[in-house]
């Protein structure tokens, strides 16, 4: 244990304290010693010169800093004592002594809030961002301005934006307050799902941590539920337990299979997908259709080519 605390030394002794020295007579013999044995205030006339004496001064310093460390904290000062006492058990000081060392000065706890905090605003405003580029790209599609600005006539929203007299404004303002208005119907009518739908503070990670436990208690529920009635008593399954059987099977995310349109999911239902012979039939004729588009395409065929001919596979020489 000679490089634990203050080595061979007692930190009592180097204070000039005893054991039973409380901890503002330990402060006080330290101010003194720290006064006294300060390189940039030290003015002793050592034997062995001013430049060794400079050089003593600082170690001796260094020594009593060392043993004011360990002295004034309660808990280091515990381990310290129990170690005097029990000296043989080194192993045992020297993990106390390096894990309150090596111990993180800030709390754990405060760090991880903080994270994850901070990943939740950055959650929150980048989904934002996204759902009004959404919007953004929304109207500018012919299609979905077209229909806007015929609600907004009827609603007789566009109307306001052309007044006379002293509430007359620019173009530039009329412009942009009918822009305005139709991306306000837009956001209004369309139901955007999947990646650019419309932020919900609920989703954020901050409240997905703290509505774990409802979730997973909720879950528990679901499923002795789904057991109770369909395992136990063999009841037929509805239309929501039939698409989530067949978005299980598809190892699709709940706003991956919403994202899909209803005519899809209808196909689905018509061919009793959530039956497993008969998604596995469904299967194999998307990827003998995939198969077919791949081999139709013109890119495809192009790569297929550049991978016979000129593939990565093959070393050629060109001469100049």
């Amino acid at each position: 244990t000679d490089r634990l605390y203050c080595g061979r030394r007692v930190c009592y002794e180097v204070l000039g304290v005893s054991r039973q020295a409380s901890k503002a007579e330990i402060a006080r013999a330290y101010r003194q010693l720290a006064r006294q044995y300060h390189p940039d205030r030290y003015r002793g006339e050592p034997a062995g010169g001013e430049s060794g004496g400079a050089q003593a001064a600082h170690e001796k310093f260094l020594l009593i800093a060392a043993a004011y460390e360990t002295l004034k904290d309660e808990e280091t000062r515990k381990d310290y004592d129990y170690m005097l006492d029990h000296p043989e058990e080194y192993y045992r000081h020297y993990y106390h002594y390096y894990s309150r060392r090596l111990a993180p000065k800030v709390d754990v706890t405060i760090v991880i809030l903080v994270t994850v905090c901070a990943i939740s605003v950055f959650q929150f405003f980048s989904w934002w961002s996204s759902y009004n580029e959404a919007i953004n790209y929304l109207a500018s599609v012919p299609k979905y301005r077209i229909q806007a600005t015929e609600i907004a006539r009827q609603q007789g929203l566009l109307n306001k934006t052309k007044e006379k007299g002293k509430n007359r404004r620019s173009k530039e303002e009329i412009r942009e307050e009918e822009e305005e208005i139709i991306k306000d119907i837009i956001k209004n009518k369309i139901d955007i799902k999947g990646g650019y739908q419309k932020p919900k503070i609920y989703d954020i990670l901050l409240f997905q941590i703290l509505l774990a436990p409802f979730y997973w208690c909720k879950y528990i529920v679901w499923y002795c539920w789904w057991i109770y009635c369909f395992t136990i008593k063999g009841q037929e399954y509805g239309v929501e337990e039939k698409l989530y059987i067949i978005r299980r099977y598809m190892k699709m995310s709940q706003s991956q299979f919403d994202s899909l349109e209803d005519h899809q999911k209808e196909t689905f239902l018509e061919r009793q997908l959530w039956i497993r012979e008969n998604y596995e039939v469904y299967k194999r004729e998307q990827e003998e259709e995939l198969k077919k588009k791949m081999a139709m395409d013109p890119r495809w065929k192009r790569y297929r080519r550049w991978m016979k001919n000129e593939g990565p596979g093959r070393l050629t020489f060109i001469d100049d």
